[in-house]
């Protein structure tokens, strides 16, 4: 192993050792985080027909935002979190040596060159209106994704800024765009996307638990750091359970019954689930310990840090309940379409 001038570890690794380091700067894990709000605007299109065509569409929508837009902001956040990594995740490629910040940039700049050229050719083929809706999302998405880390601006430095640009990019972005793919916007879609935001939003809240330490130590504000694990959970799950309710409202009001009915009793086992939480973080929810640390764990990540643990179980049972109720309510307004 050689040493850089500024005590940068470097590792002599092959060719496919490489290519695994900058798959890894990449995230795949987190990929999928935008796939069912992807899935959900779609859904709720009701315009997406059984051609190869569509096909093609919905896999060059998954492509742009999944691979490339969320590596993207995945690879510019290693880039730039070097000093961080080393005290939270030393083993990431930058800090362990496998790649150099070279390397890194190289990663994320033709990851970004491919996502425009991309995005920009899609809004075109899609045209109109809705082509300019796709380019903005997708635009919108690379430069938050840019400035979520790279100074100056380094919107995660403040739980603040940090937390709307998640919930933005995760939540909105993908609802709409993903709705504008096949058809024009439908006002079911934007109050899906504004639920999803604050969903995405109360959940980043929570993860910044795993990296109270390093923040601390930098400076960054998350609400772990500021106001103490506890009432970081308490803020994020009055987020969530307005989330729920919101949602169980407007089920009602188009006409869903049932789905509110079932809404409603997710809400009460979520309240459940959350009161157990706050008593005790670190044996609540013990009959998800297995299934986090065992099964889900290989991809959400595993924690010896004892409120992140109890967020990642917590968020498997949340996520379960609210994308069920998610995916009802898109097929739902895509058969009103449909008619």
């Amino acid at each position: 192993m050689e040493t850089t001038a500024k005590s940068l570890p470097v590792k002599q690794i092959g060719f496919i050792g490489k290519i695994k380091a900058h798959i890894e700067i990449l995230d795949p894990v987190t990929w999928i985080s935008v796939s069912p709000c992807l899935a959900g605007g779609v859904m709720a299109s009701g315009a997406m027909q059984s051609s190869l065509h569509d096909y093609l569409l919905l896999f060059t929508l998954f492509l742009i935002y999944g691979p490339l837009g969320t590596g993207f902001s995945q690879s510019v956040n290693d880039y730039y979190d070097l000093e961080l990594d080393r005290i939270n995740e030393p083993t990431r490629p930058i800090p362990s040596g496998r790649l150099t910040k070279q390397e890194a940039l190289w990663n994320w700049g033709i990851v970004l060159a491919i996502a425009v050229i991309l995005g920009a050719w899609i809004s075109l083929h899609v045209g109109g209106q809705r082509g300019w809706i796709i380019c903005l999302c997708l635009f919108s998405g690379l430069s938050l994704g840019y400035i979520y880390s790279a100074p100056p601006l380094k919107l995660k430095k403040n739980i603040l800024l940090s937390a709307p640009a998640v919930g933005i990019s995760y939540g909105v972005i993908t609802w709409i765009s993903a709705n504008a793919f096949f058809s024009d916007i439908r006002p079911e879609a934007l109050w899906m996307a504004g639920l999803n935001f604050f969903m995405a939003t109360a959940l980043i809240i929570m993860n910044d638990f795993k990296s109270r330490e390093g923040d601390a130590k930098e400076g960054m504000k998350s609400l772990a750091v500021m106001i103490g694990p506890k009432n970081t959970f308490l803020v994020a799950f009055v987020i969530i359970d307005m989330v729920f309710s919101v949602f169980a409202w407007l089920a009602w009001s188009w006409g869903f019954h049932i789905l509110m009915y079932i809404l409603l009793v997710t809400l009460a086992i979520n309240i459940v689930i959350q009161i157990q939480l706050l008593r005790d973080p670190e044996s609540s929810i013990s009959f998800m310990k297995g299934t986090v640390e065992d099964g889900f764990g290989n991809a959400i990540g595993k924690s010896e840090i004892h409120e992140h643990n109890a967020f990642l179980r917590f968020q498997v049972v949340n996520n379960i309940l609210f994308l069920v109720n998610q995916f009802i309510a898109a097929g739902l307004i895509g058969m009103k379409y449909m008619q």
